[in-house]
């Protein structure tokens, strides 16, 4: 199999209250999750998260470490899908839809039913908690010969 890293990016409004989530464009139905994607080659897990949420609803953030690391196998592509969502800031930009063809809707949703698309904890209302651990980027080690 092979394997798949992709970041998602949780964020909350002004008042804390609700979730930014995005519609995806499916093969057979359109599905909400939290914006993110996958990690391209040569890219750190953060500059990939905060690249997909620019490229999905224009918005830019800083990212505040890490909420939930989870997996899981498509069988059918041959995947092995780990899942890293950060917890992020909105620092700038405007929300707007630059990929039309992948995102129908950005939406502000209430955490409890954001949890019922987002697969990222088994726990109900941990979603609202404020815990997460530190992202640290170890610099890139070349060994010579």
């Amino acid at each position: 199999m092979k394997r798949v890293d992709v970041t998602y990016v949780l964020l909350f409004d002004d008042q804390e209250e609700k979730v930014l989530m995005v519609k995806n464009k499916g093969e057979n139905h359109s599905y909400y999750t939290l914006p993110g994607g996958a990690v391209e080659p040569d890219e750190t897990l953060e500059e990939a998260a905060i690249r997909e949420v620019k490229e999905e609803t224009g918005l830019d953030v800083e990212i505040d470490g890490v909420f939930s690391v989870s997996e899981t196998f498509f069988e059918e592509r041959g995947h092995h899908a780990i899942f890293f969502t950060f917890r992020g800031r909105i620092i700038g930009g405007d929300v707007n839809i630059s990929m039309p063809e992948e995102i129908e809707e950005i939406t502000w949703m209430d955490p409890q039913q954001a949890e019922e698309y987002i697969h990222i904890t088994d726990s109900k209302g941990l979603i609202k908690s404020k815990s997460s651990v530190p992202y640290l980027l170890r610099k890139r080690v070349i060994h010579n010969a």
